[in-house]
């Protein structure tokens, strides 16, 4: 029975879900998704209690090289894994995912930088890596290179002196090559956000970036994603490692850097043709305006002589 409380447009879909069928439920919006809805549904009968989250994707998501098939399956091999949330149902045609709802407080920036959340951190994106293998994989460098094409070919809006820093960037992807990881299931977007604390084991969700890749990136992007300082993504390395080791922290602030300048080319495509109220730019602004200064300053410089030693 669908309430009439249900978010706009959303009732058709929920109707559809064998989980929900015959079943008194509530819905709350959740907020956070930049490429779709979320929204937990509870039910409220006498019936056997569920607690989902109902994930509406878009449908331009493959110009952000985003397979949904992918996200299916490797969302529920995290959840084998034991790190994610169990996948309950899925409507493929209409972009739907229906996981778990992960009881728990959402992680902030502030938190990833926490000395005492770090190695809690550490060890939940160290079992993801230890498990079994995802579908597809994910190399930010080739995908850098598309999201600039399509950013070019659909005429949408780049920094001033975007392609000026392309010499600098190609670069520092060169000087990575040699020490390039074994792959391993990352996530790919671990934003603080994707984080969920109940207290003990901290859980990871949306995996619609999820793939094979090496674990610097992930701790490179990690770091980005929550403006680390150098400091803390030290703390961060040595405890996914288990040591401190100068090398490994070059490769992940190497990836730290190249995140924040490809991820300005997915805030630029989101600014063209993204239907959510959200300002794009400016949040792909303050990534770029980071990187910029980090490959026109010292650190650039430093960060290769790291990846060559």
């Amino acid at each position: 029975m669908v309430p009439a409380a249900d978010p706009p447009d959303s009732s058709a879909l929920f109707a559809r879900l064998q989980v929900l069928a015959g079943r008194r439920y509530v819905v709350a919006d959740l907020s956070g998704g930049l490429t779709n809805r979320n929204y937990r549904v509870t039910t409220t009968d006498a019936g056997p209690p569920g607690d989902y989250v109902v994930r509406v994707s878009s449908n331009d998501s493959g110009l952000l090289a985003i397979d949904r098939a992918n996200e299916r399956h490797n969302t529920r091999i995290a959840w084998e894994a034991g790190v994610g949330a169990p996948v309950v149902e899925a409507l493929p045609d209409e972009n739907v995912l229906v996981v778990g709802f992960l009881p728990g407080r959402t992680l902030t920036a502030d938190d990833v930088r926490d000395a005492a959340t770090i190695p809690r951190i550490a060890a939940a994106v160290r079992r993801l890596h230890s498990g079994p293998e995802f579908v597809g994989t994910f190399d930010f460098r080739a995908i850098r290179r598309r999201y600039l094409d399509i950013v070019v070919r659909e005429g949408f809006r780049l920094p001033p002196d975007y392609l000026e820093l392309a010499t600098r960037v190609e670069a520092m992807e060169d000087a990575m090559r040699a020490g390039d990881e074994p792959l391993v299931p990352c996530n790919n977007d671990l934003l603080a956000g994707n984080f969920i604390d109940p207290g003990d084991t901290i859980w990871i969700i949306d995996y619609e970036y999820g793939g094979m890749n090496e674990a610097s990136f992930e701790l490179g992007n990690l770091a980005s994603e929550a403006f680390l300082p150098v400091d803390a993504t030290e703390a961060l390395v040595t405890a996914y490692w288990g040591r401190a080791d100068a090398s490994k922290l070059s490769r992940a602030r190497a990836w730290s850097l190249l995140a924040r300048y490809g991820w300005t080319l997915w805030a630029s495509i989101q600014d063209g043709i993204s239907p959510i109220d959200f300002d794009f730019w400016s949040w792909g602004m303050e990534k770029y305006d980071s990187a910029r200064a980090e490959l026109l300053g010292p650190e650039y410089p430093e960060i290769l002589t790291g990846l060559e030693s």
